[in-house]
């Protein structure tokens, strides 16, 4: 096997993984299950003994997508914030559909470059194109087990598209 086929399938390979960890499945609950069938009151409680709402570790999700998606789509590095508070948007109930709304446009955003043939491009620094979508799926996977923790505190869990429970 050349090098270039072994490229060629790992890129193939990669392609069809990253939806899967950014979207969830068979290793997790999936983020369109895990975000269903909440109030916006219910996604902006922060229970007692936690950190943070559900609306609030997804703005925060949001804040990282966007700006590692404005790197690779522009490019260029993106100056790094100044703080880890500026990432944590506050978010009032009435925020919740436009918090939600704004996570599924990233999650479309990301998925055309899940196949790129540049993968390997530095974009931000040191870091390529392949491992800035790598971080993000990590990130967003990170956050929505605390998602499941967050609803299961409230007493919101299973969500009614289903999750598992043992």
């Amino acid at each position: 096997m050349t090098d270039d086929t072994r490229n060629q399938r790992s890129q193939l390979a990669f392609a069809r993984l990253l939806p899967k960890l950014f979207r969830g499945g068979q290793a997790f609950v999936g983020v369109e299950a895990s975000l269903s069938g909440l109030s916006d009151e219910q996604a902006t409680t922060r229970p007692d003994g936690l950190p943070h709402s559900v609306a609030q570790l997804v703005a925060h999700v949001n804040w990282w997508n966007r700006w590692m998606l404005d790197i690779i789509e522009m490019g260029q590095a993106q100056p790094y914030p100044k703080h880890a508070a500026d990432t944590w948007p506050d978010v009032q109930p009435s925020d919740w559909p436009r918090v939600k709304n704004e996570f599924y446009e990233l999650l479309a955003r990301i998925d055309p470059h899940a196949a790129r043939p540049d993968l390997s491009n530095p974009v931000n620094h040191e870091e390529t194109i392949g491992e800035l979508l790598a971080d993000m799926a990590l990130h967003t996977a990170h956050h929505f087990g605390q998602v499941v923790t967050v609803r299961q505190a409230l007493g919101a869990w299973p969500p009614p598209g289903g999750g598992d429970t043992w």
